[in-house]
């Protein structure tokens, strides 16, 4: 193995054009922690927010990059045999310590989930964020399979939106999406959603009320800070509004619960750090296995090298994606 590997830095806050491909030494592996050949990592919104400067606890240069997929090449755990398939989600990846933006990324130990699959790395990259969050986030809003009701899903044609409309049209779950965008309707027609709502100049409680005048049962907010208290006059009375995006930001100014949440109605949130490490592993394999079964399809946006990660980022700052962005570390330039 070379004693050195290539990265994307983040050199400093700003644009794209701050992520700087360079060559590093290949950490060493040390007590607690694993090295891991990162062979496909997921592009996630917060990285981008990060990338801004809009993560305060962030210390620069920094590898970005809160997941990836890849094999063992060194570790210090027995139960993570070298050449063991693994993927981590979350855990301050990319944040307080270097991320999947890296041909190699030193990881805790407890935040490697050994997996068995055999979907190519750009599948399997496409996954673990985007998956855990969304089924997590269903759990949590209390949707099981035929247990029937209506669903909002606000911020669809992100990543995380397609695989819950996915899921939820998979358990029975009659589901309403919104996008923007008209160009992104039929993405989520295809992943099973009932109903597309365009959620643009017209006020979308107009358009929700026109289709279920009670309200839906269930909101599932991607969008985040910026939605989060409309989607609270959205939801039937007694519903559950479930905050797990932050598409948006992450801070709602001026919130006072008791003002704004309605009586009898329910606020919840998901964050997908509950779902690192051993805590989500069974969970992700049950995933692997159905879209290995052809269950679940993974939507897959657009897949980059890791020369192209500033190309990925401004296309991810333009919302131009409709899925997942992957990024391949050992990949040559798609320019």
């Amino acid at each position: 193995m070379s004693t050195t590997m290539r990265a994307a830095v983040c050199a400093a806050p700003g644009g794209p054009e701050v992520l700087q491909i360079r060559e590093l030494p290949v950490p060493e592996v040390r007590d607690g922690w694993s090295l891991v050949r990162v062979e496909g990592a997921g592009l996630n919104r917060s990285e981008l927010r990060t990338r801004q400067g809009h993560s305060p606890s962030v210390t620069f240069p920094r590898v970005l990059g809160i997941e990836c997929v890849g094999t063992v090449a060194d570790s210090t755990d027995p139960r993570l045999p070298a050449g063991s398939t693994v993927a981590a989600v979350m855990g301050e990846m990319g944040r307080a310590f270097d991320g999947g933006y890296a041909q190699y990324a030193l990881l805790p130990n407890d935040l490697l989930m050994p997996v068995t699959t055999t979907l190519p790395w750009d599948v399997l990259a496409a996954l673990p964020e985007t998956c855990l969050t969304a089924r997590g986030a269903l759990d949590t809003l209390g949707i099981a399979p035929a247990g029937g009701g209506r669903l909002l899903i606000r911020g669809a044609t992100s990543s995380v939106g397609l695989a819950a409309t996915q899921i939820a049209a998979a358990h029975g779950i009659e589901t309403a999406a919104t996008t923007r965008s008209k160009d992104k309707a039929q993405a989520l027609k295809a992943a099973g959603a009932d109903h597309v709502l365009l959620d643009d100049a017209a006020p979308l409680l107009d358009t929700v009320r026109a289709l279920w005048p009670e309200g839906p049962d269930y909101v599932l907010d991607l969008v985040g800070a910026a939605t989060a208290l409309d989607s609270l006059r959205l939801v039937r009375p007694g519903g559950t509004v479930c905050v797990a995006g932050s598409l948006s930001g992450w801070l709602i100014h001026d919130f006072e619960p008791i003002a704004m949440i309605p009586t009898g109605t329910r606020l919840t949130a998901f964050h997908s750090d509950t779902l690192k490490g051993a805590g989500g592993r069974d969970t992700l394999q049950r995933i692997i296995d159905d879209v290995e079964a052809g269950i679940h399809h993974p939507h897959i946006d657009r897949v980059f090298a890791l020369d192209d990660i500033a190309a990925a980022h401004r296309r991810m700052e333009a919302d131009l994606a409709t899925g997942k962005t992957v990024v391949l570390p050992w990949a040559r330039t798609t320019a």
